[in-house]
Formats: C-alpha cells, sequence, structure tokens
C-alpha cells in the first residue's frame, strides 16, 4: 500500500469511527500530510466517504460480503495495518528518531492526535450521555478510547487471560502482553536525553495531549472525563493497557501521595454511586504490596465481575 492511499484509509477510519464528520475531511488530510512532510494530497472528499462505507466493523460484516482486506475495526486490525504503512514510510524518511517500536508509538500517536477530537467536545458529548444513563455514557467513552488508539485493540488481544480453581475460590490470571517491553535503545537514549519533570507521573492531567518522549508514552489522543469526588476535582479515564474489561482509572487532579483512610472509602462509595455499573478499588498504599504509582491517588475500577466476585 503507497502512503497516499493509508492516508486516505485512515481518514476513511476516522470518518466511519465518528472522530471526523464530513465536514472535517479535507482539514484531516491536511493535517496528516503536514506530518509526513508531504505537499498534496492524492484523493478527494467524496473518495473517503465511498472508502469508509466499505470498511467493514466485525467479522459478520466481512461474512456480509464488505471485503476490505485489511482488517476490521472492532479488532483492531485495519487500524494496526494502516498505522504500520505510515510508520514505515516514516521511519523510511527519516520522520522518527528510530525504528523500534518506542519511537514508531511516538510518530502514530501523533497521527492520531490530529483525529481526536478536542477534550471540550468529549466531555461535552460525555455529559450528555450521562444524563440520559450512566452506562450508555461509559460504554460511548470506551468505544471512543479504542477508536482513537489510545487502546491498543490488536495488543490487548494479545493478553493472556482464564480462570483457574483453587482451594481458596477461582481466580482471574492475566498475563498483559499489550505494554510494550522496555527497548534497550530507547533507554539508553533517555539516558542522554535531558531530564525533565513534566508532566509529574503519568497519572496527572497535563498527560492529556502530551507529546511523550523515548521514556514518557505520547498522550496526544488521551482525553480525560472530569469528575467531582467528595467536593474535590477528580479525573476519569481507562487505562491503556487493560486487564479486565473496561478498566477503568479514578484520579485526584492534583499530584498528591496515595492514602488508604476513612475518606479514602467515602470517595469509592461516591463513585459507584455516580456509576452504579462499575465496581471500584484501591490497591494498597505500601511500597510492593500495592504495585501502583503511590505517588498519585487513584483507584482502579471497571465492568467486570471477577471470578471471586
Amino acid at each position: 500500500m503507497e502512503i497516499q492511499e493509508a492516508i486516505k484509509k485512515l481518514t476513511a477510519y476516522a470518518l466511519k469511527t465518528g472522530l471526523i464528520e464530513e465536514a472535517d475531511i479535507v482539514w484531516a488530510m491536511n493535517s496528516i500530510i503536514l506530518q509526513l512532510g508531504l505537499q498534496e494530497v492524492e484523493t478527494d472528499r467524496e473518495q473517503v466517504i465511498r472508502e469508509a462505507e466499505t470498511i467493514p466493523f466485525d467479522t459478520q460484516e466481512v461474512q456480509d460480503g464488505m471485503t476490505d482486506s485489511y482488517g476490521t475495526v472492532e479488532d483492531g486490525s485495519y487500524l494496526e495495518n494502516i498505522l504500520a504503512v505510515i510508520n514505515d514510510y516514516a521511519v523510511a524518511q527519516g520522520l522518527t528518531e528510530g525504528e523500534t517500536t518506542v519511537y514508531r508509538d511516538l510518530f502514530d500517536t501523533k497521527i492520531m492526535g490530529i483525529l481526536t477530537p478536542r477534550p471540550s467536545e468529549v466531555q461535552a458529548r460525555f455529559e450528555a450521555l450521562y444524563e440520559e444513563d450512566p452506562k450508555e455514557a461509559t460504554d460511548w467513552y470506551y468505544t471512543f478510547s479504542r477508536d482513537t488508539d489510545y487502546i491498543r485493540r490488536y495488543r490487548v488481544k494479545k493478553d493472556l487471560k482464564w480462570k483457574t480453581k483453587t482451594e481458596y475460590g477461582d481466580l482471574d490470571i492475566t498475563i498483559n502482553l499489550s505494554k510494550p517491553e522496555k527497548d534497550p535503545k530507547a533507554i539508553a537514549a533517555a539516558g542522554k536525553a535531558k531530564q525533565t519533570g513534566y508532566p509529574k507521573c503519568q497519572l496527572c492531567p497535563e498527560c492529556e495531549g502530551y507529546s511523550g518522549r523515548v521514556d514518557y508514552p505520547a498522550r496526544e489522543n488521551h482525553r480525560i472525563i472530569p469528575l467531582e469526588i467528595q467536593g474535590q476535582e477528580w479525573g476519569f479515564q481507562y487505562s491503556p493497557y487493560v486487564y479486565y474489561n473496561e478498566h477503568c482509572i479514578v484520579l485526584n487532579e492534583k499530584h498528591t501521595p496515595m492514602k488508604i483512610d476513612h475518606a479514602a472509602f467515602l470517595k469509592l462509595f461516591d463513585f459507584v454511586t455516580q456509576f452504579p455499573h462499575y465496581f471500584v478499588g484501591s490497591n494498597a498504599d505500601l511500597p510492593i504490596v500495592g504495585g501502583s504509582i503511590l505517588a498519585h491517588e487513584h483507584f482502579q475500577g471497571g465492568h467486570y465481575d471477577f471470578a471471586m466476585a
């Protein structure tokens, strides 16, 4: 596939998934070619609209005759294949600092950030849906977070998951394969790079839209939903490395340490009152035992029934 074809298909994907409207097509393509160092787009608006109509959502639509050979939306294969072409082009043209996963992720997240609506638009859509039904709001937001490639479907589906019986009851066991392995070249490059404390951690609200660096993931396609928890400003987002269905993170807007006390339980109950179809819990506020980012107060939840529940 040539790069011009990939640009058309990526724009069509954004239209298919509702990331952009028909009025945004030309703007979207021009924004993409700017990042690719190209001078023109060899397609037009009507071609993109027709292309979007041929992209199968799932395997059922493939069976029904939608025969685009690049994959489907639902399992992420379509987007994975298109971004691979764009990344290959970027590497070949010297638009990235390297060819490993770290650099490819930094580049394709920049591209997807172009197609991701602004935070105000996302928040307004979520709030409108929430007024109708909290579950409808989270259903939309979870799909949105996957469509933008913030949650990389094609990596998450490689995770290993199973339930097993033990003397203590059934257990869920997962092996997460969606989080990229540490790249030795990127580690070396990070050691030479200028050190910065921005954002303070990967749970800070400043991550929203952040371009990333070799030692910090890009988040141009990341959007956070604001919440009020016990009179404080908090945020709601999904984990990009999904361990279970709709694995979400509820985070304090301030970079403040984890603390398990009476107030923490009030916050947990406040969240499930607002989202009764979700569960929420907390890691321990102890090193090693907690195994989480202890420097930033947060909880984890989702739409899932654990085997031991």
